[in-house]
């Protein structure tokens, strides 16, 4: 029996106006989807519980069926697992966007254009990274290069007492009321202004600038968290787990809860990843005897932060038909016994360009018994059946039992 998640990062959304007022779900093209809604269970999940943020990392540790009022303990020191940095116990990690900031000459009354500093490589972001690890490290302060706009600062003996903003979060608008505070928010103003000075004539930006693309003006810290603690996922239930993603959030996870961490050449966590090759990653890794798939899609929540309707609409149908019908395919040929679950792990609107609290629709599909709601994959049609799981962490359990 093989039990497979496909988490379409963000899917959920609001009524769209550029659809007459219908959500991305309900005019996307999802003929896998909709079968499977109409023939298993359909319903909401709460995946973000009271207190917390509603960001990837506390969402997707509560559908990978992690009780994140007892494990969280922030979203960057995940993403230091999946690059490769060990941690000591006195260190605080944060994320570092390589963004793009407005031209003012006064840093805090700059505004924040394109949080991904127009989707940049991560080649090129990895010069942009070293340039500014050579000049701001010091015996305690390391900067480390991810994938693309996300690397990693560590700190050690840095303070979690700050508050800090996503910049994701703030897009088009000025970063003024948005500049960290708290406990060691000084210092972490102050690298992220002399970041801005290094960047500012390097020659990877003049580069973008001359062929039409955002610079990466500044670093942009946020995210803070010390090391993990999570409980290996085969002993809390069984399965041999493996994980797919092109984020190192997600990878992230999959590492610190014991689970295998499959790379895919060229994905790049947006909605023209490689689809086709996460779907061969998905099917090989069933046929090495994986009993648990976690494929992880971003491009509908990347497509969300920038407010592109077409292209969320686009990766939703992607999902559909390049990830989910060859898996399907792939085990229905083979007469496997297989369940699968498709759900977002927050919702991302494209009317605010931001993450929400608010609950998820979920479908459970069962190749052994293909009955069930009647009702095809969108918000209103979960929220109609009346079904409900308050405790996103405990819907994995109802997931995999028999």
């Amino acid at each position: 029996m093989k039990h497979i998640v496909i988490l379409g990062d963000g899917m959920a959304d609001y009524a769209v106006a550029e659809f007459d007022g219908k959500t991305v779900l309900e005019v996307a093209e999802k003929p896998n989807m909709d079968e499977m809604a109409q023939k298993g269970e359909l319903g909401m999940v709460r995946t973000v519980l009271d207190g917390l943020k509603p960001g990837s990392d506390v969402a997707n540790l509560s559908v990978m069926g992690y009780d994140t009022r007892k494990c969280y303990s922030g979203r960057s020191p995940l993403e230091a697992a999946s690059i490769g940095v060990k941690l000591k116990d006195s260190d605080v990690t944060f994320r570092a966007n390589l963004v793009t900031l407005s031209g003012e000459e006064d840093y805090e009354q700059k505004t924040m254009l394109d949080y991904s500093a127009g989707e940049i490589s991560s080649e090129e972001a990895r010069e942009l990274i070293e340039a500014v690890e050579k000049e701001l490290h010091t015996d305690l302060i390391h900067f480390y290069a991810g994938v693309s706009y996300r690397h990693l600062l560590v700190w050690d003996g840095g303070s979690t007492k700050v508050d800090l903003t996503p910049p994701h979060d703030i897009s088009d608008r000025k970063i003024t009321e948005y500049l960290p505070k708290g406990e060691g928010a000084d210092k972490l103003l102050e690298m992220m202004k002399k970041s801005a000075e290094i960047l500012k004539n390097h020659p990877i930006n003049q580069k973008r600038i001359a062929a039409g693309k955002n610079p990466a003006t500044s670093v942009w810290v946020w995210g803070e968290g010390t090391k993990p603690q999570l409980d290996l996922f085969e002993n809390c239930y069984h399965k041999k787990g493996a994980v797919i993603s092109a984020v190192d959030l997600i990878k992230g996870i999959a590492i610190c809860a014991g689970m295998n961490s499959i790379d895919v050449e060229g994905v790049n966590g947006n909605y023209d990843t490689n689809y086709e090759g996460k779907a061969n990653a998905a099917i090989k890794a069933l046929e090495d005897g994986h009993d648990f798939l976690y494929v992880h899609l971003e491009g509908p929540d990347e497509s969300g932060h920038q407010g592109r309707a077409d292209r969320k609409k686009l990766s939703i149908e992607r999902i559909d038909a390049l990830i989910i019908k060859p898996i399907r395919d792939y085990l229905e040929a083979k007469g496997e016994a297989y369940k699968m679950m498709v759900l977002p792990d927050h919702p991302t609107p494209l009317s605010l360009k931001t993450h929400v609290c608010d609950p998820v629709p979920y479908l459970i599909y069962d190749s052994r018994n293909p009955q069930g709601s009647g009702l095809t994959y969108t918000e209103k049609n979960a929220e109609q059946t009346g079904i409900y799981e308050p405790l996103g962490h405990e819907l994995m359990a109802h997931f995999l039992k028999a």
